[in-house]
């Protein structure tokens, strides 16, 4: 064996991101996959697994990125390497899709290469493509959700894509899954203590397997997200002491899938469809406290006749870091006692630039009501701006909220349901509304709600919304 050999055969029992490298170009060397810090991240979790130290594990992660290769085929083969004891269950929501990747599995196992760096690992005994074991009674077993697991046990179980696409509509077939993962799968484990979970899946719906186990089990489980398109900055484990910073914006990979290419997805799948499938951010099909169907659309042109008034309405996050919330602001056109949401302003800045902001976007409309929520840096913007009292603005408005957000958006739920809500049918900014109004109140962000919920109640409590007196200087 010569030094590249060496070498080579080191990497791939060190690090499984090496040897995943390697099996990509065995079992799929037409879509050659470059492993970026993604794949590396997806990699060192499941190699944290194999160690005990993480025992249960969620990886959610856009389709067509390596999951299933990665969890299901080289992950098996580089833990029977290293344990040939070890006794694996990988399971998927198809038969045929179960087979192809223990197929994959045995295949790798099979070769020089996968020998000469585990030559300890030798495949023996039974030898059925969907299950078999090694010469030291290790095995991968195979199986399907609608499979079977009665007088079977294992000590790692790889569950993949429990779910298939049709699950988003389907509340029986989510139901099933999770029936199955609570009655057949969690009692086959042979050592409870010991025993390995990993769910590796794209989001189809908020109950599906995933969304079931973060809701009941969240503390149990370690969850790697990786949406196409981050919506929160945050810094991901690629290996020990190594990490990589994602930025809101930054997309998981730019060469498979560029933002035009992830642009015409979401158009031609649709939003909802997108945001679970690629974004991991499943949503409910209409809504938990407030009803997409109840919102009225808009498509024309909106012109402004006497009696009209612009509204802008300000939730302003307490601080700029990129674990807050957002600076959210909405713009309403009213008229009569119908309600045009006209545009949404959404971003995390320093208080400066939230000021100018406040500017900018008042300008941009001619609004004649500026309401911002008296919290926070909202307080310190009232004062501030009223110091001021610049004619450019119309003197804010101070909103002080009373009750908790839940009740505060649930009280004013029944103008949206009489539709005196419009929305229009297309704007950049509908879709990320959209995700967090259906979300509510179990999203991760509720700043536009806010700001909605703070419009209706200040339009609503008012004793004519028909005829608006407006204090202008």
């Amino acid at each position: 064996m010569n030094d590249v050999q060496a070498a080579f055969g080191m990497a791939c029992r060190q690090h499984l991101s090496a040897f995943l490298d390697r099996t990509f170009r065995e079992v799929s060397p037409a879509d050659r996959v470059e492993i970026s810090w993604y794949l590396q991240a997806v990699a060192y979790h499941l190699e944290l697994c194999s160690r005990r130290e993480i025992r249960r594990l969620i990886i959610n992660i856009p389709p067509r990125h390596g999951k299933s290769i990665s969890a299901s085929v080289a992950f098996v083969a580089w833990m029977l390497g290293h344990d040939p004891t070890e006794r694996v269950v990988a399971v998927s929501y198809a038969a045929d899709l179960a087979l192809k990747f223990a197929r994959d599995t045995k295949r790798v196992m099979e070769t020089r290469w996968y020998q000469e760096v585990f030559p300890a690992a030798r495949l023996g005994g039974r030898a059925a493509t969907h299950d078999f074991e090694t010469t030291k009674r290790g095995s991968r077993y195979t199986t399907s959700i609608d499979g079977a697991l009665t007088g079977l046990g294992g000590n790692v179980f790889v569950i993949d894509d429990p779910n298939p696409a049709s699950d988003a509509h389907s509340a029986a077939g989510r139901q099933k899954v999770i029936e199955w993962y609570q009655n057949t799968l969690v009692s086959r484990a042979n050592n409870a203590r010991r025993s390995v979970i990993i769910v590796v899946q794209q989001r189809v719906h908020v109950d599906d397997l995933s969304g079931y186990l973060l809701e009941n089990e969240a503390g149990d489980w370690t969850h790697l997200n990786l949406p196409a398109i981050a919506t929160r900055d945050e810094r991901i484990a690629i290996r020990s002491n190594f990490w990589h910073d994602r930025r809101v914006g930054d997309l998981l990979d730019p060469i498979r899938e560029d933002h035009a290419t992830l642009a015409q997805r979401r158009r031609s799948m649709g939003s909802q469809t997108f945001s679970a499938q690629y974004q991991q951010e499943p949503v409910p099909d209409d809504g938990e406290i407030v009803k997409w169907s109840w919102f009225k659309r808009y498509t024309a042109e909106l012109s402004v006749e006497a009696g009209d008034r612009y509204v802008q309405s300000w939730d302003t996050a307490s601080k700029a870091g990129e674990l807050n919330d957002f600076s959210v602001c909405t713009t309403w056109l009213i008229k009569g006692r119908d309600y045009y949401l006209m545009d949404v302003w959404r971003g995390r800045v320093t208080f400066p630039d939230l000021k100018r902001q406040v500017y900018t976007q008042a300008q941009r409309w001619g609004i004649d009501v500026l309401l911002i929520e008296d919290k926070g840096s909202g307080t310190q913007l009232i004062a501030q701006l009223q110091e001021e009292d610049d004619e450019r603005l119309p003197r804010p408005i101070a909103r002080v909220p009373k009750e908790d957000k839940v009740t505060r958006m649930a009280a004013q739920t029944a103008w949206i349901e009489q539709g005196h809500v419009h929305l229009p049918l297309e704007k950049s900014w509908l879709a990320t509304f959209q995700s967090e109004i259906l979300q509510f109140p179990n999203g991760k962000h509720d700043d536009q709600v806010d700001s909605v919920s703070q419009f209706l109640h200040w339009i609503t409590e008012r004793s004519d919304v028909g005829k608006l007196i407006i204090f202008k200087k």
